[in-house]
C-alpha cells in the first residue's frame, strides 16, 4: 500500500525538507511515529536500527519547534558519541534544506567543555547528545531542562547495557511532568520497565517487525579450525566479493589485530571501537559514510545505532556472547529490501549459542571453503541429533518390552536383550521407510 508524507501534518516547510532528502515514501515506522508524536504522545517505538526510525521522530521534532521562541524544546539522548554524532548529521542535513532557520547543539564528551559552554549562551532549539555530558551542562546552567516540551531516548536498550539509564532518568526528572517522551529501543528489557512505568503515561506501543528483510537474510556458519580469522575472511571474500563487508570481534584489541592482519593482506581495512580518540572517531564516521573502506572491523558498542551505508555481508569473527547480539549485528545487512548474507565462524565452545539461536527460528547452513569453492558440511550438531534419535529409539523400545508378570532371577538382562532387539527392529524400519521416500 502506497503512504506518502504529504498525508500527515507536516507543514510546507517540512515536506520541502522531505524532498531535499529524496524520501520518497515514509517507512513503516515513520508512518506509525510521525503521526503520534506530532499529536503529542509518548511512545515507545522498538525497530531494529535501519528501518528509518532517525527521521521517524526527527521529522515531527523539528516540525514543532516555535521559532519565534529561543529556547531548548526538543532533546535528543543517545548512548555514544558516534551514535549522537550520526543523528546530528542528519539534523544538520535537515537544517540545509529548511527555509526557515532553526538552532542545533551537539552536546558529547571528549570536546573543550569551557569553549562549548559558551555557545551556550543562547539557548538551542533542539540539542543531541550522551547523557553525561547533558547532565554535566544542565548542572552548569547552561542548558534549561524545563522549557524542552518534547525528550527521545534512542536505544535505549544500549543505555541499559552501558549503565547510563540513572543519568537518563536525573535528565529527565528534572523536565515537567508532561513532558512528551519517545523511548526507541531493538529490544525492551526488563531493567527498562521501572524508566517506562515513571515516565511514560499511556504510551503508543509500537512494534516493527521485520520479518521482510529477515527472510532475506541468509545465515551461514564456518568452521573455525584453529584457523586466523584474517584468512578466513580473504578465502570467504573471493566467493562473495561483498560490496561492503562489516566484521565483528568482540573486543576492541582483536579488532586493532584484526584490522591490521587485513591491511597487511592488501584489503581496504577501516576499524571502529571504544578505544578510539574523539577526533579519530569523528574521521572514520566520515569515512564510512563516503564508502572509502571495503571492509569495517568493529566492536558491539561502537557499531550499534549507527547507519553504515552498503552493507553486503556481516562477518562475526569471533561469536557473539549471547542472541540480541547476534541479532543486532547480523541486522545491519539485508536492509530496505536488499538481500544479505551472514558470515560466522565457530569454535566447540560456540555450540550452546548456535543451538539457542536456531530456537529462535534461525536457519544456519553449514560450509567451508575447500580449494577456492564452497563445501557444504555436516551440521554443527549432527552428533547430538544422532545422540537424540538413539535416546528416542531407546524410549521406544522400552514401551515394547514384556514385562513378566513373575520376576525371576537374570530377568532384568532377558528384559536388556528383548529391548535391544526391538531397538534394531526399529532402526530397520526406520531405514527402509527412509529408502522408501528416496526412491519416490
Amino acid at each position: 500500500m502506497n503512504r506518502y508524507f504529504q498525508s500527515y501534518q507536516l507543514s510546507p516547510n517540512m515536506l520541502t525538507v522531505i524532498q531535499g532528502l529524496r524520501f520518497k515514501q515514509p517507512t513503516e515506522i515513520q508512518h506509525r511515529v510521525i503521526p503520534a508524536a506530532l499529536r503529542y504522545e509518548n511512545v515507545i517505538g522498538q525497530s531494529q536500527t535501519g528501518t528509518g526510525k532517525t527521521h521517524a521522530y526527527l521529522i515531527p521534532l523539528i516540525d514543532q519547534l516555535n521559532l519565534n521562541e529561543q529556547t531548548t524544546q526538543k532533546m535528543i539522548v543517545a548512548p555514544t558519541r558516534e551514535l549522537a554524532m550520526q543523528i546530528f548529521h542528519e539534523v544538520k542535513k535537515m537544517q540545509d534544506h529548511s527555509e526557515l532557520e532553526f538552532t542545533s547543539r551537539l552536546v558529547i564528551g571528549g570536546t573543550d567543555k569551557e569553549r562549548e559552554l559558551q555557545k551556550f549562551q543562547k539557548q538551542p532549539h533542539l540539542i543531541v547528545g550522551t547523557p553525561g555530558r547533558i547532565l554535566d551542562f544542565i548542572e552548569e546552567n547552561a542548558i534549561n531542562p524545563s522549557t524542552v516540551n518534547s525528550v527521545v531516548i534512542d536505544e535505549a536498550d544500549l543505555l541499559i547495557d552501558l549503565g547510563l539509564m540513572e543519568e537518563v532518568d536525573q535528565i529527565v526528572s528534572r523536565m515537567y511532568a508532561d513532558v512528551q517522551t519517545m523511548v526507541f529501543s531493538a529490544t525492551v528489557p526488563k531493567k527498562l520497565q521501572p524508566f517506562l512505568r515513571k515516565y511514560l503515561i499511556n504510551p503508543n506501543y509500537i512494534v516493527i517487525d521485520d520479518q521482510e528483510n529477515a527472510s532475506k537474510l541468509e545465515h551461514r556458519l564456518i568452521p573455525r579450525r584453529h584457523r586466523r580469522a584474517a584468512d578466513i575472511i580473504v578465502e570467504t571474500s573471493k566467493l562473495i566479493h561483498p560490496y561492503i563487508a562489516l566484521i565483528f570481534v568482540n573486543k576492541k584489541e582483536h579488532a586493532d589485530d584484526l584490522s591490521k592482519d587485513l591491511l597487511d593482506k592488501g584489503l581496504e581495512t577501516g576499524v571502529i571501537h571504544g578505544g578510539l580518540k574523539p577526533r579519530e572517531r569523528k574521521r572514520m564516521l566520515n569515512d564510512l559514510r563516503s564508502l572509502k573502506y571495503q571492509y569495517i572491523v568493529a566492536t558491539d558498542l561502537a557499531a550499534r545505532g549507527i547507519d553504515i551505508p552498503g552493507v553486503s555481508h556481516v562477518f562475526n569473527a569471533e561469536f557473539p556472547q549471547d542472541v540480541d547480539t547476534y541479532i543486532h549485528r547480523v541486522g545491519r545487512t539485508a536492509r530496505a529490501g536488499n538481500e544479505g548474507t551472514a558470515v560466522t565462524f565457530y569454535d566447540e565452545k560456540d555450540l550452546p549459542i548456535i543451538e539457542k539461536l536456531e530456537e529462535t527460528g534461525i536457519e544456519f547452513h553449514n560450509y567451508d571453503i575447500k580449494k577456492g569453492e564452497w563445501v557444504p558440511v555436516k551440521e554443527w550438531n549432527v552428533r547430538k541429533k544422532r545422540e537424540q534419535q538413539e535416546n528416542e529409539l531407546e524410549k521406544e523400545a522400552w514401551k515394547k518390552v514384556r514385562k513378566p508378570k513373575k520376576v525371576k532371577p537374570g530377568y532384568k538382562k532377558k528384559m536388556k536383550q528383548e529391548k535391544d532387539q526391538i531397538k534394531k527392529q526399529l532402526k530397520r524400519e526406520k531405514f527402509r521407510k527412509m529408502n522408501k521416500g528416496r526412491r519416490k
